[in-house]
């Protein structure tokens, strides 16, 4: 290719990604209630509490909570986003904080307070021409709803998420326009307290419980979307997959056979959001698990009618199985368990580094749902040492970042693949989701705060914002 074929569409959103529980801070500030991820606590309790199996309703003297102050971005994120714009950031992906519009979840009015942070905030991308991409729900259920109807388990979820729903739509239907229904759907038979808020008693029969709240889920999103068509017909409206092909351990048919399945459990989500009806492989398995879904009347022709508009995910890592389970080799993968793949490397928190994984997994999926994609996540976590300025030398991370733009661009010009932009995750550095620490860094934009809490928060570009700069100027045509 000549450097002119080098460029990405025109018009392509370039920009960053962040999520309100890991940035903003000020967890009961402006009359914000508590949220989930407000009683996930950094430490050996983390998985636990994320996956259901520890059961806890606030927050105790004995732990440390990283989405209390997080990065204070409730308060910074003007200086934030001005540093966004320098560096030309076209888009920028942020999400609600639930609990900011309705404090418990069930209240018939919105907090005011809350709502004018984020007229604020989109003020704030809009004055730079920064498009807003906004997240509805990105890991984030009230605490008041887990303890009163049990989160996403009560089917109750669907009338506040699209009331919550409804009421961004018509507060911010001029200042939004790309809105994503659930963060990493597929998460919540993964991580079902991050997930859904859901927590499990002992006999309960969890596959159940999560499968009907993933239904609930579904149904939520699909009439959220009815919604916000009818509030305003130039809504763009993306579902968002936790993403990455399954690869097979070796052309045994056995391999090839699980690799597929494996898909298949993430597909699953999309085929409804997407393609509008429950997969009849997912029928057949939920059949074989026992598992019998309660279905209202109208859900079916509401998952049918209201299909998204395009289709986002996130890209950290392939994932590699056998069907052989002496094969046991596993590494880490961003909840994913995963073979270690031996063809490729892997960070310092042992994700696989796989470049043409993101093509093949952005082929996969357009070949899936033949609807435009969107990269809303992918990043190296790593940890950064500043010199004595404060200066991060991040060569790593331009390394990682460049090789996997290469492959996305070969997807979009080469292969075909209409794609309307890349979010890089954690565009400043934010508390970690998995793992509940600031020593695993994303950003362009280094932090000064460590893993106690302790630092001045101060802002200094690394090496990465001025490469980033130069590919967002350039179009991708210099990476």
């Amino acid at each position: 290719m000549n450097k002119q074929q080098n460029t990405f569409p025109e018009g392509f959103l370039w920009g960053g990604a962040l999520a309100a529980n890991q940035c903003e801070g000020a967890y009961l500030e402006g009359g914000k209630g508590l949220s989930t991820v407000d009683v996930i606590p950094s430490g050996k309790d983390r998985f636990p509490v994320m996956s259901g199996e520890m059961v806890v309703n606030t927050c105790d003297e004995n732990h440390q909570y990283p989405s209390h102050e997080a990065i204070d971005f409730y308060h910074r994120y003007e200086e934030d986003i001005a540093l966004f714009a320098e560096m030309g950031f076209k888009t920028l992906r942020i999400s609600i904080s639930w609990t900011r519009i309705f404090p418990k979840g069930d209240e018939t009015m919105p907090n005011e307070a809350g709502l004018a942070f984020y007229d604020r905030v989109f003020d704030a991308c809009i004055k730079y021409k920064i498009e807003p991409l906004v997240t509805i729900a990105h890991f984030d259920v009230p605490m008041h709803l887990v303890q009163t109807i049990g989160g996403w388990r009560s089917r109750e979820m669907v009338d506040h998420y699209v009331k919550l729903s409804e009421v961004l739509f018509n507060r911010y239907k001029d200042k939004v326009k790309y809105w994503l229904t659930f963060n990493e759907i597929n998460m919540i038979l993964h991580l079902p307290f991050i997930g859904g808020g859901i927590r499990f008693e002992s006999g309960e029969n969890v596959e159940q419980i999560k499968y009907q709240a993933a239904h609930h889920q579904l149904v939520a999103s699909a009439a959220a979307t009815a919604a916000a068509k009818r509030i305003n017909p130039a809504f763009q409206i993306g579902c968002m997959l936790a993403a990455g092909n399954t690869y097979a351990n070796t052309c045994a048919p056995e391999d090839v056979f699980e690799a597929m399945c494996k898909d298949r459990e993430n597909y699953f989500f999309i085929d409804v959001q997407s393609r509008g009806a429950y997969p009849q492989y997912a029928l057949n398995q939920l059949k074989q698990k026992g598992i019998k879904l309660t279905m209202l009347e109208g859900d079916e022709e509401m998952l049918k009618v209201h299909t998204v508009d395009f289709i986002s995910f996130s890209y950290y890592a392939s994932r590699l199985t056998s069907a052989d389970p002496a094969v046991m080799t596993q590494t880490e993968g961003n909840v994913f368990s995963s073979l270690k793949n031996p063809y490729l490397k892997a960070s310092e928190w042992g994700w696989q580094i796989d470049p043409l994984g993101l093509r093949i997994t952005m082929n996969a999926l357009y070949d899936r749902y033949q609807k435009p994609l969107f990269i809303v996540e992918n990043g190296l976590g790593a940890v950064d040492t500043p010199d004595e300025n404060g200066f991060v030398s991040d060569d790593y991370r331009i390394a990682y970042l460049s090789e996997h733009m290469k492959a996305m661009r070969d997807a979009i010009l080469v292969d075909g693949v209409p794609t309307l932009g890349y979010t890089s995750w954690g565009c400043i550095d934010i508390v970690s989701a998995s793992t509940g620490e600031m020593k695993k860094r994303y950003g362009y934009i280094y932090v000064d705060k460590d893993n106690t809490g302790a630092g001045s928060l101060k802002r200094t570009p690394k090496k990465s914002f001025n490469w980033y700069k130069e590919v967002i100027s350039s179009n991708g045509g210099i990476l």
